[in-house]
């Protein structure tokens, strides 16, 4: 019997119908040319639409922000009046949306780059053992080596927080119910957190809180379009994948959860991890995240609804976000809250594709039919 998972929970501003929510999702679908949502995403976010809160999958902020094939963008008109189409669509069936701000800094490579260029870092050090997903000159897709990247001048960097901006006011003027900063999973943002990819001699690098800067400089310029209560960052503490070893991450986490208290963010999003290893997060750090934050604490690391629903009633997260369930249960909170089986995702079909292992999987409802 779920105690706690199932039952209403207010975020931010916002009222949301549960405390399932769903996990960003990488799915390369977009529409091409452009990195366009299209009709087909309408159809997928608008199935899982029951979920507390929907964060849709990562979104490059800019061409150079982009590391993967396919992937959606929010920089142009076309991206914009896409992604509208796709909440209205969520927002028809009293869902509620959050949309992933992405650049991917060093992971990329040069063939997803404007004019061959290279990807940007803290510094100019590869991601070691890191892909992106291409499309070679011939037109077939493949995941190639990140590339070489360069490190951002300190002139830049002013223009990439105001990207974020931008695309916090697209996403604004799209309808979307918040914004997910995504710092996480060793992109851009990590990238300037962790102390071995950062490697800077500014004011950018060297102590904990000059590799912070810039993630609370981009949330600062969310909050500045959104509202702080519609705001939400997503961290991924112990994250090893994409070269990233930091040596300091869970002071980082803590550093920088007391900041965004500070600032009254709606929600803070922590990526466990479960797929990539890293030590696990222990009981004294999820406390000690637990008092430093005073937001929404949402938790996503392969749970079952059973141990989901413990990590709320142990006060330890307030909500649990599902990933791979999600790609196969668009009825996931039915699922749960019937105790029903859970269909198995097909990992042929997570990346790039139609609607096979997109949104032909079945609902119980038709499942009983």
């Amino acid at each position: 019997m779920l105690k706690k998972l199932l039952s209403p929970i207010k975020v931010g501003s916002i009222e949301l119908n549960n405390r399932v929510m769903m996990a960003p999702l990488t799915r390369s679908r977009a529409a091409q040319p452009g990195d366009i949502p299209h009709a087909l995403n309408v159809e997928y976010y608008a199935q899982r639409a029951t979920a507390g809160l929907i964060v849709t999958e990562a979104s490059q902020i800019s061409r150079q922000g982009q590391g993967y094939a396919w992937t959606p963008g929010i920089y142009t008109d076309a991206q914009e009046a896409g992604w509208k189409s796709v909440v209205d669509a969520v927002h028809a069936k009293q869902g509620r949306i959050a949309l992933q701000l992405w650049h991917v800094g060093r992971i990329s490579n040069n063939l997803l780059q404007e004019n061959g260029a290279a990807p940007v870092s803290a510094s100019a050090i590869t991601a070691e053992n890191s892909q992106s997903f291409v499309i070679l000159e011939d037109g077939t897709p493949t995941n190639a080596p990140t590339s070489q990247p360069r490190a951002l001048e300190l002139a830049e960097i002013p223009g990439v927080v105001a990207q974020y901006r931008q695309a916090a006011l697209r996403a604004r003027r799209a309808g979307f119910d918040f914004v997910e900063v995504h710092g996480a999973n060793g992109y851009l943002l990590q990238q300037f957190l962790a102390t071995n990819s950062n490697q800077r001699d500014d004011i950018y690098g060297g102590s904990l809180e000059n590799r912070a800067r810039l993630m609370l400089e981009v949330v600062d310029a969310a909050i500045a379009e959104m509202g702080a209560d519609r705001v939400g960052v997503r961290l991924s503490p112990n994250f090893v994948a994409h070269g990233i070893a930091d040596t300091e991450a869970e002071a980082s986490a803590l550093y920088l959860a007391k900041e965004f208290s500070k600032r009254g963010i709606a929600y803070l999003h922590i990526a466990e991890p479960d797929w990539v290893g890293g030590p696990e997060l222990t009981l004294e750090f999820r406390q000690a995240l637990r008092a430093a934050f005073t937001g929404t604490l949402i938790c996503c690391g392969g749970y079952t609804a059973e141990e989901a629903d413990a990590l709320i009633v142990d006060g330890l997260a307030d909500a649990v976000a599902f990933g791979r369930p999600y790609i196969a249960n668009a009825d996931l909170v039915e699922r749960f809250a019937k105790g029903a089986e859970l269909n198995t995702p097909d990992r042929a079909t997570f990346y790039g594709g139609a609607e096979k292992g997109y949104t032909d999987y079945p609902t119980l409802l038709e499942q009983a039919a």
